[in-house]
């Protein structure tokens, strides 16, 4: 394979793109106020240098990790620029993670500096005296500990040394849930993203004119990988909005005149669900790429009522871009995946390897480089990385068939005790392991529901333990405590023993059939 990439780094393109379009809108913001901001390259590169100056004089060097915690905006997109800036690590969380489930990637991550906001300032309480520093994003002073980041901005001068930075170096881990109880890191380096940027732009035809709009979580792959990279490379616009809203979605794009959108299935339902209005049709998009599971109804719905072209992709924060997806031009079936994309060779595998016939099902296994074309592996998980990438062919560990007559992917089924609730991968066992916490509790066994909102609904099945009583919602509010909000259980099954396989494994397929009517 051609690399595209060559020793390139995010901090260099950005000085390219710097030098060609100093006076360019590069990111507009709309907060949930609907207050707007916005930097030209050259404004958003002058705060991408002083803030890098500020990890300087906090002791930050080459390879430390800085943990965000903050909900997409102006300040994660030049917090994650300042940190490859000097060769640090970007290691983006979820603002709904509990204390708990931080204190475990702050550990494993080893993060040195948090950025984060007031209202989650006190989830790192504990962990104060083992950082560098706290940054605090549009803080008003009511923090009980930490520094304002814009403050902080201001009195610094643009960082003027010079730091050596390969491609192959780290520039972030992103921390995705697998099939074991806690998250795994992502090793992305430098290439990777550049890689991702080179590739979806010329999938998704970018072009120095358009602006691609981010409303789903910036700590996911999806927004850092399919828009904010390929504007970069392109030399286009970003539009990011606060937190995604159903009835504003259209509305936003409208007003931040934007061209290119990403959703998933969820989303994509949810504005469906809404009253439709009119003047909602009346906008700029030309496309929206979406993944997961959706129907022809409300496919045909989608593009016919808002007047925007969907294609279907397939990837995982571990391929980098999308192997598959559904070209945009010729033929196509949004009911599917797509065909391989540009830069990727993807094969269906059975248990052994072997690559299966068309038509039948296999295990999704894309071939690259990794720490390029691929992810580089695990971080500080030898063995997760070894079962994943094998001689240059990333196991995937989601199944699908190719269909002989079109050549075109249909995803069949996600990894085993996976579960994807409104685009947010679950592992079973973590929520297994917090309910297990309870002092009543014998034994859980986790499953997905179809929800036609949502995608899944999460049922936890319950063995009490003898002489204990406990209720469903006693349960619930106990896993309140211990989860971050989406991965609580909707509703909790008691049961007096589980279905098992002869060796004792519990038959998680079973249990399904005993819920008469999904909730959703």
């Amino acid at each position: 394979m051609t690399d595209i990439v060559g020793n390139r780094t995010i901090p260099g393109v950005l000085n390219e793109m710097v030098s060609l379009h100093s006076d360019k809108p590069f990111v507009l913001f709309e907060d949930q106020y609907e207050q707007r901001h916005s930097l030209t390259y050259g404004e958003f590169h002058d705060k991408v240098l002083r803030l890098g100056q500020v990890f300087h004089q906090a002791g930050i060097q080459k390879g430390d990790k800085i943990l965000l915690h903050l909900p997409n905006g102006m300040d994660f997109m030049i917090s994650w620029f300042a940190i490859t800036t000097i060769g640090a690590v970007m290691v983006p969380t979820n603002i709904l993670s509990t204390a708990d489930e931080l204190a475990y990637l702050l550990e494993h991550s080893e993060s040195k500096l948090v950025i984060t906001e007031d209202e989650y300032v006190d989830k790192f309480s504990r962990f104060q005296q083992q950082l560098s520093g706290v940054f605090l994003s549009r803080s008003k002073g009511t923090a009980p500990f930490g520094e304002s980041l814009d403050q902080l901005i201001d009195q610094a001068d643009p960082l003027a040394m010079e730091v050596s930075i390969s491609s192959e170096d780290l520039a972030a881990i992103l921390y995705t849930s697998g099939t074991t109880s806690k998250p795994k890191g992502v090793l992305i380096t430098h290439a990777n993203y550049l890689f991702a940027g080179e590739v979806m732009s010329k999938s998704l035809r970018l072009s120095p004119e358009d602006r691609v709009m981010i409303v789903l979580p910036m700590f996911h792959g999806n927004g850092q990988y399919y828009l904010a990279m390929p504007a970069l490379m392109t030399g286009a616009s970003i539009a990011i909005t606060e937190k995604f809203s159903a009835s504003r979605y259209f509305k936003q794009a409208k007003r931040l005149n934007a061209t290119v959108g990403s959703l998933f299935a969820a989303p994509l339902k949810m504005i469906l669900k809404k009253p439709f209005e009119k003047e909602d049709a009346e906008h700029n998009l030309r496309l929206i790429i979406f993944a997961q599971t959706i129907t022809p109804e409300q496919l045909h719905q989608f593009e016919h009522q808002y007047r925007v072209p969907l294609r279907q992709i397939y990837g995982m924060t571990e391929t980098i871009g999308t192997p598959l997806m559904n070209p945009l031009d010729g033929f196509y079936n949004n009911l599917s995946v797509g065909r391989p994309a540009i830069g990727y060779e993807v094969r269906l595998t059975d248990e052994n390897g072997l690559e299966v016939e068309d038509g039948e099902e296999g295990q999704i296994t894309v071939k690259g480089v990794p720490g390029r074309t691929l992810m580089k592996g695990y971080f500080n998980n030898e063995d997760a990385t070894n079962e994943a990438l094998k001689n240059g062919w990333l196991h995937t560990g989601d199944m699908a068939r190719k269909n002989p007559e079109d050549g075109l992917f249909y995803f069949v089924d996600r990894k085993k005790d996976m579960m994807k609730r409104a685009g947010e991968n679950i592992a079973a066992s973590e929520v297994e392991d917090a309910i297990n916490q309870h002092e009543a509790v014998f034994e859980s066994a986790v499953i997905g529901v179809p929800d036609e909102m949502r995608d899944e609904a999460i049922h936890a099945f319950v063995v009490l333990k003898d002489g204990y009583a406990l209720t469903e919602r006693e349960l619930i509010a106990f896993c309140e405590g211990k989860l971050a909000k989406f991965k609580v259980p909707e509703a909790v099954h008691f049961t007096k023993e589980f279905p098992r396989t002869s060796v004792g494994k519990i038959q998680k397929h079973q249990l399904k059939h005993t819920i008469s009517i999904p909730r959703g």
